[in-house]
């Protein structure tokens, strides 16, 4: 296919012009500053290095301590953390890319290590999940967690306001809510995981309220055109299923709409695995939200190309592809040949499996090495 496709073509993302149609994918890396879990020099740099991309979406942040699940995530619920981030953010500014947050609460994806005073992570039921969370003992099952009650869900909306202040004071582009992949408003949107008799559980109006509620306060931070949603209607991720998918989304995708929201980040399919896992008509979300679709799970340079060309989707998200080539952009423009990626250092670690990886104009400019 031709480099003059839509996919390498800038694109007007409510306001905010993106250099491409490419978007980075959330990934985590375990690489924030231990102790402290603020963002450092090296992950700026991991950052500038990939601010080709149309937008970079970062690696899942947590709101609070209670939000984390993992070892040496970044939050964005202090001061020290939020001034970690603006070294990112101007890094990729003045690399000329653009930038949102993804806010995080992992509820019950979690440990008794990472919660304050060793409590029991929270979660809508108290139901254990058949997931495991990386430590300082590597990975390890998830710790059993408790219900939240009623009156606490409040907090946990104010959690996401602060979150959002302090990623504007960071320098932020926007932010995207992370309301897949079995994390906290995954659990309370799906039946499987919420099993409570109040306003927050039973029908699907109910179960979707918390993730409204938080779209609703964040929306008095930010505005609606600089706010996006990552949701995974299909995907097991972190044992998490629901009966009726399709009217479970439906629904919450035109409650979405209704607030103009920027775009729905979608996962179709398995994370990380078949595209085809279950059934889903993902194309009825894209009918009923008026604003930006970013297709996710599984593309490639001509299944992207492919997608934009057809109005399938408006963006196409990379994920993996983009740890092990920093020039993913340029790559797939060229078709290019791609570095593999080094599971061993996907966690954790320094700059070795991080910021090292080849450019294809550093490669080209290597060495030949005779034998």
């Amino acid at each position: 296919m031709p480099s003059e496709s839509k996919l390498f073509q800038p694109y007007d993302l409510g306001g905010l012009r993106l250099a491409n149609r490419i978007v980075m994918a959330p990934l985590t890396r375990s690489r924030a500053t231990a102790g402290t879990d603020a963002p450092n020099e090296l992950v700026a740099e991991y950052y500038r290095q990939r601010a080709s991309a149309g937008l970079i979406i970062s690696e899942a942040s947590q709101i609070s301590r209670q939000g984390q699940g993992y070892l040496q995530t970044p939050g964005v619920h202090t001061e020290e953390q939020a001034r970690g981030w603006r070294l990112v953010t101007d890094a990729v500014h003045e690399a000329g890319g653009k930038i949102f947050i993804q806010l995080w609460h992992v509820g019950r994806i979690s440990h008794v290590d990472f919660q304050p005073g060793g409590g029991a992570p929270v979660a809508p039921s108290a139901i254990q999940a058949k997931s495991r969370v990386f430590t300082t003992e590597g990975f390890v099952e998830t710790s059993p967690p408790r219900a939240l009650k009623t009156e606490e869900i409040p907090g946990i909306v104010a959690d996401y306001v602060h979150a959002a202040e302090l990623a504007k004071k960071a320098g932020f582009d926007g932010v995207e809510i992370h309301a897949a992949n079995g994390y906290l408003l995954d659990q309370f949107q799906k039946d499987a995981t919420n099993h409570r008799s109040d306003s927050y559980g039973g029908s699907i109006e109910n179960r979707c309220r918390l993730t409204l509620e938080v779209v609703d306060a964040i929306a008095r931070i930010w505005p609606s055109d600089r706010i996006g949603i990552r949701l995974a209607p299909v995907s097991p991720a972190n044992d998490i299923a629901d009966s009726n998918p399709q009217a479970l989304f439906e629904y919450l995708v035109r409650q979405l709409d209704a607030r103009q929201l920027v775009y729905i980040h979608v996962i179709e399919g398995a994370t990380q695995g078949a595209r085809d896992f279950a059934p889903f008509d993902y194309s009825a979300l894209r009918k009923a939200f008026r604003g930006a679709y970013l297709a996710n799970n599984g593309y490639g340079r001509e299944m992207a190309i492919e997608a934009v060309e057809t109005g399938a989707a408006d963006l196409v998200a990379f994920g993996r592809s983009f740890i092990s080539n920093p020039d993913l952009v340029e790559r797939l423009r060229r078709d290019g040949a791609l570095n593999a990626p080094d599971g061993q250092t996907f966690f954790g670690g320094g700059a070795k499996g991080y910021t090292d990886y080849p450019t294809l104009a550093a490669s080209a400019a290597a060495p030949v090495r005779l034998h």
